[in-house]
């Protein structure tokens, strides 16, 4: 499949022209050939074209844009739960703009992927970036997080800086802020409590465990990636799984740039910290990612475990294979930061990354640290 022939107008498009007609072609090339019943290509790729040529851009069809999505979710190397890519809810939200009506469907976004602990995969879709408009963006790396997460400092401060009044609690809930296009400074929105579903943690056989007050959130949705299909960005499309088990219990409660609680854990189990054979941090590890995996199931919030998911991302890799596609695997943040070599996805290679695959999610700001949609590293499925 190729763009309709124009031999001089083409010379005379400007570069920016060239490149996005270049990833459309890519884009509806692919779109065409996963749904084959979909129209003529040919007289899509000419309407494209003239919109290109016309204002610097195009716009996807609803159709277009629920497709580039969900494969922006395949294609995420660094993301374990890709078996359910193709039952993402997409939320297109391309009409909304204002800051104000933003924050609203982004906290609509948290009460359905809520959805009483049954979490589903969304993601909501903002309008896109266009010649000379930049489209409005979110400030933070979650729509929800947690004030005295450490992670949290810049957001707390500008936050503050804006006139929020909060923080000063364990495992408040930041509030929301929306940047709007026009380069205005940043609005801050509290999060309404129907909007957060929260867990009490609690350990099936320590009764002094719930003593330590902890506590996390259903909903891992990614808010500090752009939406990139076809030569088209939008800046604000927030999107989520659900978690595994060892993101809250291994990274975010347990890493010493996080809440790093496991000598508080070691202590409440009469651990012996002296010396590190006695592999006081790993016990203390597994006591946190089973209070973890216990709570989330008593309160009926969906969370999966890191050996059966190993298992469906590996029936993953096979029904992808089985449609001749590849799958582009980060080896590293595939494997669970909890007992890895006792997993299914430790013991084989893969498919290599490829950062310059689209559609993707794909971080604003270059060398962020975190990057598996679905959440900080391994966070959120």
């Amino acid at each position: 499949m190729h763009l309709p022939p124009s031999s001089d107008p083409a010379r005379r498009r400007p570069p920016a022209h060239e490149a996005v007609l270049a990833a459309a072609e890519v884009f509806l090339r692919q779109y065409a050939a996963e749904n084959p019943g979909d129209g003529d290509p040919r007289r899509r790729l000419a309407e494209v074209t003239a919109e290109v040529e016309r204002c610097g851009t195009y716009e996807h069809t609803p159709a277009e844009l629920a497709f580039g999505a969900r494969v922006a979710w395949r294609n995420a190397a660094r993301c374990i739960g890709r078996l359910y890519w193709n039952n993402l809810v997409v939320r297109d939200l391309r009409h909304v703009t204002h800051p104000d009506d933003i924050a609203g469907e982004c906290f609509e976004h948290l009460r359905i992927a809520t959805n009483g602990g049954r979490v589903r995969p969304v993601v909501s879709v903002f309008a896109p970036d266009r010649p000379g408009r930049p489209a409005a963006t979110l400030l933070g790396e979650q729509l929800v997080r947690y004030a005295d997460d450490p992670r949290s400092t810049h957001r707390v401060s500008l936050a503050r800086g804006l006139g929020w009044k909060g923080g000063e609690t364990p495992f408040e809930v930041l509030p929301l802020l929306v940047q709007p296009g026009s380069g205005l400074p940043p609005v801050f929105y509290e999060v309404p409590e129907d909007a957060v579903l929260e867990v009490p943690l609690t350990h099936p056989y320590h009764p002094g465990f719930a003593g330590l007050g902890l506590r996390w959130y259903s909903v891992p949705a990614v808010s500090d990636m752009s939406l990139e299909i076809g030569g088209v960005t939008y800046p604000a499309a927030p999107f989520n799984g659900w978690y595994m088990g060892t993101e809250i219990g291994s990274r975010n409660l347990a890493d010493t740039d996080r809440y790093n609680l496991l000598p508080v854990v070691a202590e409440l189990f009469g651990l012996d910290t002296r010396d590190e054979r006695t592999l006081w941090r790993d016990r203390a590890l597994v006591e946190l990612n089973l209070a973890v995996l216990h709570s989330f199931g008593q309160a009926g919030v969906s969370m999966a475990d890191h050996h059966t998911e190993s298992q469906r991302f590996l029936a993953h890799v096979d029904r992808e294979r089985r449609h001749g596609r590849p799958v582009p695997t980060d080896w590293s943040w595939i494997v669970p930061p909890l007992s890895g070599g006792a997993t299914a996805v430790f013991h084989r290679y893969y498919d290599p990354a490829d950062p310059d695959l689209r559609p993707a999610f794909v971080h604003r700001t270059a060398g962020a640290p975190e990057g598996c949609p679905y959440g900080t590293p391994r966070e959120g499925i």
